[in-house]
């Protein structure tokens, strides 16, 4: 299995769901960087779950316990261990589904890659639960990005069919990105709020869930960042976004309406503004030839609805070779893009400071 992520800002994630800790290494933060851990809190309170309507009751606090890289408060330059305890586990939940291959789950595509021996409790390794270390994570370089003027945040774009107010695609405002981080269901029009949860609520009550999409920008980030092919902030970006179970499609600026446009329609004018060139329009979500161009980074992300449903569905017993039903018992989201908000920002936080660290490795060999 491949847990790592990076060259220079380097992630090794572990845990399963039900077993007793979640957690991550990180490697690179550079020694006597502040280390702000109220922050930390803060953005892990945002993701964890048992805190909202449309979220599992599963009680989480998420509460990481730094074990090491931390002395009074600034990185010591070694590899930095966050842990986080599971403290409300139900095993027992998932008793009934050990042999019946729960759908839109990798219960039947780990069963087959790891030969039986993966953990299904709650979804083991697979879980959602694995993206808390991640918000740990992103939390730590969100930090180190501030320093640079960089600053993230992201809305709830789309539930089922309501949709928000997209975001200025060239005016992306910090402290207004910094204001969607403090609210607990993040839109750009309150009033769409309600329409949201309702929708919601109807496929709870029906024993359904729901998905939904998420925008997220970063501000401040300078034009230079990335490399082409490989190395592209597009592709860097996309490697970690997709490693959120949920993520089912990314796209960066119009994503897939660019390709209706035409060229003249496409393309993005630059003006110089005093001494900085930036551009009139940002259909290409501040990214060309897969590097920034100074323009505010955008990009969105397809969250698909949780496939943990109280609706009986149809699946396979792998142990008696037979068709069987399945109604799915427990605690679940019935929608998790509120939760996954975070998760999407800590995710480009990630790539940002793996490219900016990249290119800083790159220039001192010159």
């Amino acid at each position: 299995m491949r847990g790592n992520f990076g060259e220079h800002f380097r992630l090794t994630i572990f845990g399963e769901s039900h077993g007793s800790a979640i957690g991550i290494v990180i490697d690179g933060v550079p020694a006597g960087t502040p280390i702000d851990e109220a922050a930390i809190a803060a953005d892990m309170a945002r993701r964890a779950p048992g805190n909202d309507p449309t979220a599992t009751a599963r009680k989480e606090a998420d509460a990481v316990r730094i074990v090491s890289g931390i002395l009074n408060g600034r990185a010591t330059g070694t590899p930095l261990c966050g842990m986080i305890e599971n403290t409300n586990t139900r095993s027992s939940d998932y008793a009934q589904m050990s042999a019946r291959m729960r759908p839109g789950h990798a219960d039947y595509a780990g069963r087959v890659k790891y030969h039986g021996y993966n953990d299904p409790r709650g979804g083991g390794h697979f879980s959602g639960r694995l993206t808390a270390p991640l918000v740990f994570a992103g939390a730590i370089a969100r930090q180190l990005l501030a320093v640079k003027g960089i600053a993230i945040g992201a809305h709830i774009a789309a539930i089922g069919g309501a949709a928000d107010t997209p975001m200025d695609p060239v005016h992306v405002d910090a402290a207004a990105l910094a204001q969607l981080r403090g609210l607990r269901f993040p839109l750009l029009d309150p009033e769409r709020e309600a329409p949201m949860r309702a929708i919601v609520e109807a496929a709870r009550l029906e024993g359904d869930s729901v998905g939904g999409v998420i925008e997220c920008a970063a501000a401040g980030v300078p034009a230079g960042i990335g490399s082409p092919f490989f190395g592209s902030l597009e592709s860097v970006t996309s490697q970690l976004l997709f490693s959120i179970p949920a993520v089912k499609a990314v796209e960066f600026g119009d994503g897939l309406a660019i390709s209706a446009l035409r060229g003249s329609a496409a393309n993005d004018p630059m003006r110089f503004d005093e001494d900085r060139v930036v551009c009139t329009s940002n259909h290409n979500g501040g990214v060309t030839g897969g590097i920034t161009n100074g323009m505010p980074v955008l990009l969105r992300v397809a969250i698909k609805p949780t496939p943990s449903i109280a609706r009986e569905q149809q699946t396979v017993n792998v142990l008696t070779g037979e068709n069987e039903a399945l109604s799915i018992t427990g605690r679940h989201d019935p929608c998790i893009v509120p939760r996954a908000v975070v998760v999407v920002e800590s995710a480009l936080a990630v790539a940002l400071c793996e490219l900016m660290m990249d290119d800083a490795a790159n220039n001192a060999l010159k």
